[in-house]
């Protein structure tokens, strides 16, 4: 069975490259996608993750403010009952000189992973694998043996 994932760039963030080759990798890795865009909003994701049912909600952020989109994000999530694993990654803060630093403001805002912005996408994915229990997949082609 697919587990459902929603991708966006929170806020009024309009970088859309990385959100684009998340996409692509998380459904050659078997998920549903439900590209949300750029500029979204802290309800757009909820009201996706509802309605999609979804096991996963991944935000992306590039231009530096996302503590401030994220403010008040995981209350919303328990508002509308969600049991979703929440993951953000990207520039998340101007200046960011101590990413640990930055993981631990995400971790208190109740993100359960923080990835910068050179995380390759196999990374997340095996993250999200893990924390939904999902064991990867056989290739669709096994090597033929003799």
């Amino acid at each position: 069975m697919q587990k459902t994932v929603i991708l966006g760039v929170i806020g009024s963030d309009a970088h859309v490259v990385g959100i684009t080759i998340l996409e692509q990798a998380l459904q050659a890795a078997g998920f549903d996608v439900v590209n949300l865009g750029v500029q979204t909003s802290q309800a757009e994701f909820v009201e996706a993750a509802s309605r999609e049912d979804a096991s996963a909600v991944l935000v992306s952020s590039m231009y530096g403010h996302a503590s401030q989109d994220c403010q008040g994000f995981h209350e919303r999530i328990a508002a509308a009952d969600l049991d979703v694993v929440t993951y953000i990654g990207g520039n998340l803060a101007v200046g960011q000189d101590d990413f640990e630093q930055t993981r631990r403001e995400f971790r208190e805002l109740g993100f359960n992973r923080v990835f910068d912005s050179e995380t390759d996408p196999e990374e997340a994915i095996a993250a999200l694998r893990r924390d939904l229990q999902i064991a990867a997949t056989e290739p669709e082609n096994p090597p033929i043996r003799g």
